[in-house]
């Protein structure tokens, strides 16, 4: 009996084994068999997220990143291909070809949005990032209204008036500030910004202190756990979620985070002044309002869902390229002068800038933007193709070849690839923000904020915040890295690995900035 038992779950596994196998050199086949990864376990599936590199078995966490454009220039193309078996085969591509990049983005209809990747983003409904088609259309019409000329200027205004209270209301113009991860600065720094100019809501450093009556924790905690732990939310069931302390933190963040954003619906609906604002939330509020046919245009779970995103994407990715930026220019002193004096150069009395200024600040920009190149927010992002088709791909020696794309391979802009590609940035591991001051740096070969009709609503607002903070700080600060007795020996090399280590997130996460601000004199 044993021994029939044994024989039958065999058998099984060997015809699991056979099917996986089959459909594997099928997908090969689907591919050409052009070069690039063959595994066993999928990179984008849940063990291959946490697997180390092991060949033939999977990529490894945070690859994309890790990698670069290392695994590009091995297989001798800036198209190369993913084959995987388990849990379910898959073939597709990372691209780091900048004119392939720019048609995958620019056809919408043949390469869309594979939205249920997205799903960790619809917690609280569904939003302009987790949507396509007329979905997408809708909530493209109704939000973009808000990120206007006016919006820009609320949000430089905002962001000064938020940095000068942190000079004289925290720091007190203290000589030596010294953070243990430079996260915690900027986080409570873009979470303001994002309340005043997206939602006014109107927070200053010595408020949300306490937590108020009848929650739990603090708006800011609340968002901080969510947008951290947000895979954890996805990934346990909800019977599970009270087994340890951070899971219970986690569904208490949730919960909360659903009722500051309800309560902050109810406060501007029920508010008996109709103030003119040019903050986002006023159009989402409109939108949700009932039309001339009696027909809400948007569903109040949309709205919610809406406003969870703009919060989550508005505070965080700014807060880790900032942290990127400050940990550069802490290692970069001469880079960090040269800002300086641009800065000064622009406003030598000291004064806080204006936003009619911004344009004038283009050392600020390129410090800005090379972060982004040497840090893209979003390693990875996926299209997928919705029809047989094909792409032309090259390398660095000019040759080109024609790929399949079969109807339903998935396609991934791999973003850190892209920004690394010697075919397109000269010394692309360098900190060199000056390339970005010459009128020819390659436009399409940098994506941090995506291309085509889905790029990134949010990018001016998101680089008249980071502009404004950059420059209010450098300013007034030095940027030095903090010294720490076990760090002493380090290499250059050793402390800016250590420095800027990160990991896969929302957004790619900086694990720990250690830094010191010293005030100008």
């Amino acid at each position: 009996m044993i021994q029939n038992a044994l024989f039958l779950v065999l058998s099984i596994l060997g015809l699991y084994g056979l099917q996986l196998f089959i459909g594997y050199r099928q997908g090969v086949k689907n591919i050409g068999n052009h070069p690039g990864y063959r595994t066993l376990i999928s990179g984008s599936s849940f063990l291959g997220n946490f697997l180390p590199p092991i060949p033939g078995i999977a990529p490894g966490r945070n690859s994309l990143f890790r990698r670069k454009h290392e695994d590009h220039a091995k297989w001798g193309w800036d198209v190369i291909s993913t084959v995987s078996a388990w849990p379910r085969v898959r073939s597709g591509y990372r691209l780091a070809d900048a004119a392939v990049i720019k048609e995958v983005t620019s056809a919408r209809a043949r390469f869309p949005k594979p939205v249920k990747q997205y799903s960790v983003l619809t917690f609280f409904g569904r939003n302009i990032v987790a949507s396509e088609g007329e979905e997408w259309k809708r909530y493209r019409k109704i939000t973009a209204p808000s990120f206007s000329e006016r919006n820009n200027k609320l949000v430089w205004d905002e962001t000064c008036r938020i940095m000068m209270d942190m000079f004289d209301n925290v720091w007190q113009w203290k000589d030596e500030i010294s953070v243990d991860h430079c996260v915690d600065l900027t986080l409570p720094i873009a979470l303001f910004v994002i309340g005043v100019a997206g939602f006014g809501r109107r927070i200053s450093w010595n408020d949300d202190m306490k937590v108020p009556a009848g929650h739990k924790m603090t708006f800011k905690d609340a968002l901080h756990i969510v947008s951290t732990d947000v895979f954890l939310k996805l990934i346990v069931p909800k019977w599970a979620m009270g087994w340890t302390e951070r899971f219970r933190n986690c569904q208490t963040a949730f919960e909360e985070l659903r009722e500051y954003m309800l309560e902050m619906i109810r406060a501007r609906r029920t508010a008996e002044k109709k103030e003119e604002r040019y903050d986002l939330f006023s159009s989402l509020l409109d939108a949700s309002e009932d039309d001339s046919d009696g027909e809400a245009k948007l569903a109040d779970e949309e709205l919610l869902g809406n406003i969870f995103i703009f919060l989550v994407a508005g505070h965080e990715t700014t807060a880790h390229t900032l942290c990127y930026v400050f940990g550069l220019l802490a290692l970069y002193q001469d880079e960090q002068e040269i800002l300086y004096q641009h800065i000064k150069s622009v406003i030598p009395d000291g004064r806080i800038p204006t936003y009619e200024e911004m344009n004038k600040f283009t050392q600020s920009m390129a410090v800005f933007y090379e972060t982004l190149r040497l840090y893209p927010p979003v390693p990875a992002i996926p299209k997928q193709s919705a029809e047989d088709t094909t792409l032309t791909v090259s390398n660095a020696y000019g040759e080109k070849t024609v790929i399949p794309v079969p109807a339903g391979t998935d396609l991934v802009i791999a973003t850190p690839a892209l920004h690394y590609n010697p075919r397109y940035w000269e010394d692309p591991h360098a900190f060199k923000p000056a390339r970005f001051l010459e009128k020819d740096w390659p436009r399409d070969a940098f994506l941090p904020f995506s291309a085509g009709a889905r790029a990134c609503i949010g990018r001016r607002f998101f680089e008249t915040e980071g502009i404004a903070i950059l420059t209010m700080l450098v300013a007034k600060y030095k940027i030095e890295v903090k010294e720490e007795p076990q760090f002493a020996a380090e290499t250059f090399e050793q402390r800016r690995e250590r420095l800027l280590a990160n990991r896969p997130g929302l957004t790619l996460t900086p694990l720990r900035v250690p830094l010191v601000f010293k005030r100008r004199v």
